[in-house]
């Protein structure tokens, strides 16, 4: 261990975190392991990496979510020890790196560790990794530590772990780093200072967001709150907006405050970012996005003004459109953002809602392996060689459609196989310090338009992008223009380095005769369709809508019409479809024409013959398809019988087997088919709804591949059909099992009714004197349930016992009917009247 940093243990600063560093050095010497639960403010950040040093061997590398938060760190701790940074203590981000071999505490971002870990998985020179922040559960946190406890459970037994949380999941964590064995939760209390909340609601009438986000009258709102806040309390403030255009909103309405304003996010060049983190002879207003609410210390900073709004992920993994979008602040987070005001002294936060409000809140943020885009995370399993996530300790596992979702992703990029490997292409997009998508259009897009407008693009892309009117084009020649942009310009020199490291060793020279050819218009268009084939859109016949490549609908935001309005082809960089719209709304997108997106999207690329059923008529066409958009239609004059089927089918299933006519004879049949199935099962066919549309090929045959229109719907002979499915010598037997009529003592020949679930026969009581039993059908299963009738042939009884009828209900029925129709013969004995179908003599009427 370095003397400077035993010389800060001996006499450290008055933190909270001192209390529990002797409970540290007990738990790593015992265990390796442990987990340091304490709220923000108490100095865990600061002195928690030196007391790790002193036990371990080797460096000890500090994890920050963000690159603000490592840079800050790291200078917080060297100034502590008197050092300039890249002595003892040095940080490495993204783009920036100051370590010497002197470093014993190395503070990095956890994406940058993550990258370390897929190259040397042992750590080689490491001693021990703190995890700080875990609670805030980042996705590449969240598999980091997955990989660590790997890593030590298989590898590196002596590694010592620290995870540093601020909230209850310190102890899931502490459950994931000890598996069967109990790991030490080491906890500091609190320091906070009492801060008083203000409640600062919008006037009446002022909508807080709309369908592009948080409204100009609301932004007016949280800067008169600032200015309220500047007014009523003492001490600099700090100003929590969602993004990088709600700061720039912000900062420019706070024009003429008596205070210096700063602006802080991570798109800031890192000498801005410093300005705003330096205190200085004059007050203070930083207004921040939410690098500041829990990792970040800002001094000076007394009063809070939180505008209520955080930015994360959300995913339609169905639609294929994941995005930043705009959401209410949870409690805890809200409760981690007033924390701040309270560290040096008594403060206060003013709250841009209501205290009603903030009962409704969600009590804490979801964790983004629940709701994020997985496809980097995928691959990154992937590479480690991992195919069962359950061999991983994941504080909670991914949903499984989302991460079938990224996996589909990777298979098209050519990044992983079917089984879930790693292929070479994958390992060179994993290496890229970007989204997956956005790694594939610059290994792809440097030789189609250049490998520095390649990397410019993708720069550009893989911020929280606003574009004036949705227009990449005009954004990126605002960023070439801009002098602040200096971050954006570092990462463009850090891609173009990977892009040319990798055609070095390829052979390839990065840059072909056809990338010269191209314009910016085009050019962005291209790479951003590289990166989101899925999302090329063209736009409708007759509409201001566009269809994506995907499927989805999408429009531009037709209340502000710009330079892509009226556009044919878009390839979209930014879509939001929000609950209840049934097209996305289209935030980023450039120029692109039908050949670039061709080139783009060329696996999309499909030609098929589809045959349909509309408006009365089969329909064939040849459709060339770019994923759901129509390229090209032209007839198919002879489309396949069973493509032809196939639609009928369809058709059928929608519309139902009315589609067909049905004559009486045809309907009569098919009663009587249903009946023998029903009564003695196979072979006799079902005729069902369900069974006849499931089965259209196999009882219509070749008369299906006749029909083109209704008309020859009409023709087809469906009784021909329905006979066909009989099998012999069955089919000989249909009358017999099943007569259509049949005759009654009087000479009538009555037709038989299968509609019910057992046969009826309708017929006047007198045509069947002389009868002593009804009928039996289906080889004696099943006897007729007669419907006796009056001469006028209204119901009188019903029965499929005859003989029990005669005695029993016969007689009333007699009574009732000789009063009524006194023309006909009522007998006294049925079973030896003679049956008749006419009126009798009244004189022979007994």
């Amino acid at each position: 261990m370095s003397d400077t940093l035993r010389n800060l243990l001996a006499a450290p600063p008055d933190l909270p975190v001192t209390a529990g560093l002797a409970a540290l050095d007990q738990a790593l010497r015992a265990r390796g392991v442990a987990v340091v639960h304490a709220p923000p403010g108490t100095g865990k950040t600061t002195l928690v990496p030196p007391a790790v040093a002193e036990v371990v061997a080797g460096r000890v590398v500090v994890t920050q979510p963000s690159r603000i938060a490592a840079r800050a760190a790291a200078r917080r701790l060297a100034h502590l020890l008197g050092e300039p940074v890249g002595e003892t203590v040095g940080y490495s981000v993204r783009g920036d790196r100051r370590t010497s071999r002197r470093t014993r505490v190395e503070i990095v971002t956890t994406g940058l560790l993550l990258r370390r870990i897929q190259h040397d998985p042992e750590l080689v020179g490491v001693g021990a990794v703190v995890l700080d922040e875990v609670h805030e559960r980042h996705l590449d946190a969240d598999l980091t530590l997955a990989l660590l406890i790997d890593i030590r459970a298989h590898l590196r037994e002596d590694l010592s772990l620290v995870a540093m949380s601020a909230t209850i999941e310190a102890e899931r964590t502490a459950a994931l780093l000890g598996g069967v064995d109990t790991v030490p939760v080491i906890r500091v209390p609190g320091a906070l200072h009492p801060v008083q909340a203000v409640w600062c609601p919008p006037p009446a009438g002022v909508r807080r967001t709309d369908d592009r986000g948080i409204t100009p009258a609301f932004h007016d709102h949280v800067a008169a709150t600032v200015r309220r806040a500047l007014v009523e309390h003492e001490g600099d403030v700090l100003v929590f907006v969602p993004g990088v255009a709600e700061v720039e909103a912000t900062v420019r309405r706070l024009a003429g405050v008596d205070a210096n304003v700063h602006a802080l996010h991570g798109r800031l060049a890192g000498a801005e970012q410093d300005r705003a983190l330096s205190e200085g002879p004059r007050r203070r207003v930083i207004v921040s996005t939410a690098v500041a609410e829990s990792s970040l210390t800002v001094p000076g900073v007394r009063v809070v003004v939180d505008a209520g709004f955080s930015r994360e992920p959300r995913t339609d993994h169905r639609r294929g459109l994941a995005s930043l979008v705009t959401v209410a602040v949870s409690r805890a987070a809200a409760e981690q953002r007033a924390g701040r005001a309270g560290r040096l002294g008594p403060g206060a936060v003013l709250r841009c809602w209501s205290e009603a409000e903030h009962a409704h809140l969600a009590a804490h943020p979801e964790p983004e392996i629940a709701t994020a885009d997985l496809t980097a995370f995928a691959l990154e399993v992937a590479c480690w060689g991992s195919h069962d996530l359950d061999d991983l300790a994941l504080l909670d596992q991914p949903p499984a459609h989302a991460l079938s979702a990224a996996k589909e992703v990777l298979v098209d990029l050519g990044a992983m196989t079917e089984d879930g490997t790693a292929t070479p292409r994958g390992r060179l997009i994993a290496g890229v310090p970007t989204d997956p998508r956005l790694a594939r259009a610059l290994i792809d897009g440097a030789g189609l338009v250049g490998t520095r407008r390649a990397s410019e693009v993708v720069a550009m892309l893989s911020e929280d992008t606003r574009a004036p009117g949705g227009d990449l084009v005009a954004a990126l020649r605002s960023l070439r223009a801009d002098q602040r942009a200096g971050a954006w310009r570092s990462q463009v020199t850090r891609l173009a380095k990977i892009v040319e490291k990798d055609d070095t060793a390829d052979g390839r020279s990065g840059v072909s005769d056809h990338a010269r050819a191209i314009t910016d218009d085009v050019a962005v268009g291209l790479v951003v369709a590289l990166a989101h084939p899925d999302r090329i859109a063209r736009k409708r016949s007759g509409s201001s809508s566009y269809l994506m490549a995907s499927g989805t609908g999408a429009a531009l935001d037709q209340r502000a019409p710009g330079p892509l309005a009226g556009l044919e082809w878009l390839a979209v960089g930014d879509a939001e479809r929000r609950a209840g719209q049934r097209e996305a709304r289209i935030r980023t997108a450039a120029p692109l024409t039908e050949d670039l997106a061709l080139e783009a999207a060329g696996s999309l690329w499909t030609e098929v013959d589809e045959v349909t059923w509309s408006g009365g008529r089969v329909l064939a066409r040849r459709r060339t398809l770019l994923g759901a958009i129509e390229l090209s239609s032209a007839p198919l004059d002879d489309p396949p019988a069973q493509a032809v089927s196939d639609a009928i089918r369809e058709a059928v299933a929608r519309e139902g087997i009315a589609l067909f006519t049905w004559s009486e004879a045809a309907t009569a049949l098919r009663a009587r088919l249903d009946f023998l199935h029903r009564a003695l099962g196979d072979p006799w066919p079902d005729v069902s709804d369900v069974a006849l549309t499931q089965n259209l090929q196999s009882w219509l045959g070749p008369q299906l591949a006749r029909v083109r229109s209704a008309q020859d719907l009409r023709r087809v002979d469906v009784a021909a059909a329905l006979r066909a499915m009989v099998p012999w010598p069955q089919a000989g037997r249909l009358d017999d099992l099943a007569p259509e009529r049949v005759q009654v003592p009087s000479g009538s020949s009555v037709r038989i009714d299968y509609s019910a679930e057992q046969p009826v026969l309708a017929v006047r009581i007198q045509e069947v004197f002389g009868w002593t039993a009804a009928p039996v059908l289906a080889d004696g299963r099943v006897p007729l349930l007669l419907h006796l009738l009056s001469p006028a042939r209204r119901p009188a009884a019903v029965t499929a016992d005859l003989e029990s009828f005669w005695d029993n209900g016969y007689p009333g029925v007699r009574a009732d009917l000789r009063g009524r129709y006194p023309k006909h013969a009522w007998p006294e004995d049925p079973r030896s009247a003679p049956a008749t179908a006419r009126t009798n003599d009244p004189r022979r009427r007994r």
